[in-house]
This record gives C-alpha cells, structure tokens and sequence, in this order.
C-alpha cells in the first residue's frame, strides 16, 4: 500500500459518506451546504462546574467555562466531540498556515495561537484572553505540562486552573485516553449521545473490529519507526498507548532489542536502518519526522523490503483523541495490514 500521511487527516467532520477504504459501516456524511451543522452537539450547562482531572486535582467554577486554551491536540478532541475552546498553544499550523495532524478538524483561523512550537508561549496572549482554565496533557508525571514552559509554568498556573489528562501511563491505551476526553467533553456540554457522537463512535468500533480482524488473518510484522536526517528510530510498542492498544489487537510490532535511556526507541544510524525484518513500517507521520517523498535519498531506505514493496503506513505518533478522529489512523493500519505481503 503506498503511504498517504492525509488519510490520517480525515475526522468526524472530513469523512464523506459511505464506509471509507474499507467498507466500515458507521460512516459519516460530511457537512455540506444545506445540511445540519454539529454545533447541537454542544450545549453549555447551567450551574456550577466541576472536574476531577487524571492528576486528581478537582477544578471548580460557578459555571461551564466559556473561555478555554488547550494544547492542540486536546483541543481537536474536544472540537470534534462538540465543544470549541478560545485559544490553544502547541503545534497548530505548518509554514503554509495549513492545519497539522495534531490539529485534527479545528478551525485554526478561528483560534488565537499563543504558541505554536515547543517551547513557544505567549503568556501576556495568554493572560489578555482572561482565561478560565487551562487543558493539556501530560506524560507519566503531572508536573510536567505538555506544550507548557517549565521556566514560565509558575507564571501561566497562576492566571487560571489547570486540568490535566494522563497521555500515557505507561500501561493506559488509547481507548482509555479517549474516554478521559469524552468524559472531559461531556462536563463541558457535548451530547455523547448525539447523531454525530454515536456515529464517530460506531465508526471507531467497527475500524477496531476492522483491524483486529487484519491482524489474525495477515499476521505481519510491524515496525513503528520515525525518520530523520541522521537517524532512523525504531519504536518500542510498549512505550505508547495506541500501540499498547493495537497489540491487545493483535498486531504484531517488532520489539527493538537495544533501546536507548528511557525505552521509547533505538536509534540506528541510516547504515544500520536494515537492522529489523519488517513487512510493514508504520512510519511517524508528524511534521518533525521525515517523510517518504523526502527519504528517497538514503540508499538503506529504499533497500528495505516494505519500501520496494510500498508497505509503508503512516503512524500518528502522537494520537488523536477523539473516537472520530482515531478512527481514521485505524483503519488505514487495518487496510495496510490486510494488504500487506509478508516479506520475511
């Protein structure tokens, strides 16, 4: 299957109607003109507002908060669940000003960026917005807030409440993480009941069902990889929710038996990219990680097997959390896996 990183891209709002590539049922129609909008998805609550984040801090409010900023990728989960937020900060737009992957179906014309880049916050934005709570992600520990400086956490912490969800626990899977997001959603007002939630989540069923099917029809061997100019990295399924998660599938990931401090991956050198037999590569498909058109140039790249064979599947590294948005990296697995030759 040749690698196509925008199929990544299609979300609850983007899929047009009928089953996809792979005849799921649970389809949506895209909205078109003449048709309902999602907008009846969301529907702010009267009364006080509570939520007890992943870090067990409970945040309190006389009432649903109006103005949000989130991390991106929490932001596009809460979007396609029916709930918009202000401002959000992370990697949102790429030098075209065109949506990112984490972006999912947001708006970004529509938002105010406060950062975009790692590192990047603009807290005086930040503050001008009058926030009323903050949301973003965290990895294993809570003081470390993703996309959010630590040399100005103190700073921005102090101007409104901050909810964390859990990315990755060392032992949550993807589904998990998506129900956190839902929950979230819900107490801000989403119907997860509504025609399109229901919809996104039969979807997400079905893609799951989809690709636990591939996997013990086609048992080929999966490498999660990530490229760049000096180095191949080759991922350790362990280390990743939505990989824990495609295991419990049955997808079968090749393990790296030399992982770097801290075991998320190893590192090879581009003379050593060979090192692991693989039938598929599930190749990173965010903007910091290389892509096919532009690995043509290493020579060990184009040896490799699954890439004469055009077993290469694009891999959203950092997941979307959402069952509309998740969906779609699912089934493109799925068929990618069901297609594939074994090679080895």
């Amino acid at each position: 299957m040749a690698f196509d990183a925008d199929r990544l891209k299609l979300g609850r709002r983007g899929l047009l109607a009928g089953g996809g590539a792979l005849g799921l049922t649970g389809a949506l129609t895209a909205c078109g003109a003449g048709e309902d909008d999602s907008s009846s998805d969301e529907e702010t609550p009267t009364g006080p507002w509570s939520f007890t984040d992943d870090a067990g801090e409970t945040v309190e409010l006389d009432a649903a908060p109006s103005s949000v900023v989130a991390y991106t990728g929490l932001a596009a989960a809460l979007y396609d669940f029916g709930i918009e937020v202000q401002g959000v900060f992370g990697p949102t737009v790429d030098d075209e000003g065109n949506p990112t992957t984490q972006a999912g179906d947001l708006p970004v014309d529509q938002l105010e960026i406060i950062g975009n880049t790692y590192g990047e916050f603009d807290t005086e934005a930040y503050a001008g917005m009058v926030p009323e709570v903050l949301m973003t992600h965290y990895y294993l520990d809570p003081t470390d807030m993703w996309y959010v400086p630590a040399e100005s956490a103190d700073e921005i912490t102090e101007l409104a409440p901050v909810v964390l969800l859990n990315a990755n626990d060392g032992e949550n899977t993807l589904e998990d993480v998506i129900d956190r997001h839902a929950a979230l959603a819900e107490s801000l007002g989403a119907d997860l009941d509504s025609d399109d939630n229901t919809a996104a989540r039969e979807r997400f069923d079905a893609a799951v069902e989809a690709l636990r099917t591939a996997a013990a029809d086609n048992p080929v061997k999966v490498l999660a990889c990530s490229a760049g100019a000096e180095t191949f990295w080759a991922s350790n399924p362990e280390s990743g929710n939505d990989m824990r998660f495609f295991q419990e599938l049955g997808v079968d990931f090749i393990v790296p038996d030399n992982l770097d401090e801290g075991g998320y991956y190893e590192s090879l050198s581009w003379e050593n990219a060979d090192k692991y037999d693989a039938d598929l590569l599930f190749l990173d498909a965010r903007p910091q990680s290389l892509q096919p058109d532009a690995l043509t140039e290493f020579p060990t790249w184009s040896a490799l097997p699954a890439v004469q064979e055009g077993q290469i599947v694009g891999w959203d590294a950092e997941p979307l959390y959402s069952y509309g948005l998740a969906a779609g990296s699912i089934e493109a697995l799925a068929e990618a896996i069901t297609n594939a030759k074994k090679l080895s």
